[in-house]
């Protein structure tokens, strides 16, 4: 009985010590909230180079200039006009990717060609010749020569 009666004082004695260390005590201090976090920096006036020159160790080109841009539109709506569909930013922006992933695979052509079909399908899905010749406009009026 006397080795049941010390379980059961140490018991209780170690779960005051517990709700103590918890802050269960009234009289402790009310917990700290954390420091509320640092605005973010605003942007380096280099934040743009930096950019423009992580992108073209990616093969990323600059964005076209309005020439070149509109014959790159001219060529992906002679393949389809599902293709552009009046978002000529954003298929310049599919196409300058697609240089991106020519330049990371560059002796993998099948594989171009099928990330090709996928970033250009969306609502449409273009065939795979589709997305052979996408990936010929990309590479003839957007990618940069070497």
């Amino acid at each position: 009985m006397k080795h049941r009666t010390a379980t059961a004082i140490s018991a209780v004695v170690i779960a005051a010590a517990s709700l103590t260390a918890c802050g269960g005590n009234s009289d402790s201090a009310p917990a700290k909230s954390p420091a509320p976090a640092a605005p973010p920096s605003a942007p380096t006036p280099d934040a743009p180079k930096a950019i423009k020159d992580a992108e073209a160790k990616s093969g990323i080109p600059p964005k076209p200039d309005a020439a070149t841009q509109e014959q790159y539109i001219r060529a992906l709506n002679t393949i389809s006009p599902a293709i552009v569909n009046g978002k000529e930013g954003k298929a310049v922006s599919r196409g300058r990717d697609t240089c991106g992933t020519i330049h990371s695979f560059p002796k993998d052509h099948a594989k171009q060609v099928h990330i090709t079909q996928q970033r250009f399908s969306g609502a449409t899905e273009f065939s795979t010749k589709q997305a052979e010749q996408i990936l010929a406009a990309v590479q003839s009026n957007l990618c940069p020569k070497n």
